[in-house]
């Protein structure tokens, strides 16, 4: 298994609310009340893309392929406090 790392975008708005988005998958980009709940939701829509491009046979946009990180998932640590 393979962990991609993208580049994201925040931007809280004048009502209070954040977008947020991943400039190198077109069209990818959310919001939410906080930023947590953008970055939550980016989270689901990244993996919502990637799942199509993979389902379609589609390649990573050509800008994701030059901005990403692709780490194994041996490498990565998480943890919930």
């Amino acid at each position: 298994m393979k962990t991609y790392v993208f580049r994201v975008e925040l931007e809280q708005d004048e009502d209070g609310r954040w977008g947020a988005e991943v400039p190198s998958l077109p069209g990818c980009a959310t919001w939410g009340h906080t930023k947590d709940q953008a970055l939550e939701a980016l989270s689901e829509a990244t993996q919502a893309y990637l799942d199509v491009l993979s389902e379609k046979g589609w390649p990573l946009p050509e800008e994701a392929e030059e901005e990403i990180r692709i780490i194994s998932s041996s490498d990565v640590v998480t943890a919930t406090l």
